[in-house]
């Protein structure tokens, strides 16, 4: 292989490193900004309840659809952390229009990462948002913690921000942002 053929080897390969290397890694998985919402969160590890969830609720395709969404992501941990027996009861047909409303809840209309978040901060110190199910959520910074509160005053942690999708972002949270 000449130099020149080795050079533009190695170049590619660092471009491809890079473009990978964008995103973070969710639930020991890589995230695609070119790949939906859906179709990156059924490879992380850390997010097969709300998988699960999204799927008993029929919003598979809507999280597949254009966008863009916000999407504030709770962990497998944060569903263990609900009340015995909620998550199986919200799994239920006859109880899919309260999964769907907790579910639409974590979802704001656009692409906001962080710096929008940050940018939307009022004089109440909070970023108010509307989310898909009609309820509020608001984001308020501490340093560089980004903490989440719903309606009902459950405060979740973004614990890995800014995970670029082809039809919005994801925010992965630790709590469930349970709706009034």
């Amino acid at each position: 292989m000449s130099c020149k053929s080795l050079l533009a080897a190695v170049a590619l390969s660092t471009l491809a490193t890079a473009a990978s290397a964008a995103n973070p890694d969710v639930g020991g998985a890589q995230m695609y900004e070119t790949k939906t919402i859906v179709e990156n969160a059924v490879n992380s590890a850390d997010h097969t309840t709300l998988v699960a969830a999204v799927k008993a609720a029929g919003l598979v395709d809507a999280l597949m659809g254009d966008g863009p969404f916000t999407v504030f992501a709770p962990v497998n941990d944060a569903f263990a952390a609900l009340p015995s027996g909620t998550v199986d009861a919200l799994l239920k047909p006859e109880n899919k229009a309260m999964l769907t409303k907790v579910l639409t809840a974590h979802v704001v209309a656009g692409d906001l990462k962080l710096a929008d978040l940050r940018a939307r901060v009022g004089a109440d110190g909070y970023a108010n948002l509307r989310t898909l199910s009609g309820d509020a959520l608001s984001v308020r910074f501490k340093g560089d913690l980004a903490m989440v509160y719903s309606e009902s005053r459950n405060i979740g942690t973004i614990t890995i921000a800014d995970v670029d999708q082809s039809n919005g972002v994801i925010h992965v949270v630790n709590t469930v942002l349970v709706p009034k």
